[in-house]
């Protein structure tokens, strides 16, 4: 378990994931990055400022969670409404493999996590 009790290599393959979602020649334009918390992954979309007026940090879009249930071992996969924020994706049931919600979050057949 990693420090934050979640999966080591559950954590590694999501950050993988992202990773792989964002050719490196226009890593300068977007990223795809995962953040960490202590039950939870979210995968965001980070893009440069648009603007000298909005300073230098990037924004980011959350587009997905993926909270974990170490009592059960199971993922589950969240998605983010209109009022921001998070509500249970209904389409795939929790699993105890991460990267089946990566497959539904890429193939994304409701249109709901990437527009």
């Amino acid at each position: 378990m990693a420090v934050t009790g979640l999966p080591e290599q559950d954590v590694a393959q999501v950050r993988s994931w992202c990773d792989q979602r964002v050719p490196e020649r226009v890593r300068d334009q977007v990223r795809v990055e995962c953040e960490e918390a202590p039950r939870h992954l979210t995968v965001v979309e980070r893009r440069p400022p648009w603007s000298p007026q909005v300073g230098p940090d990037w924004t980011n879009l959350p587009v997905a969670r993926l909270r974990y249930t170490k009592a059960s071992g199971t993922w589950t996969l969240y998605y983010r409404d209109r009022n921001l924020r998070f509500r249970r994706y209904d389409l795939v049931p929790p699993t105890v493999d991460v990267g089946d919600l990566l497959d539904e979050i890429a193939r994304d057949p409701t249109g709901i996590f990437w527009g």
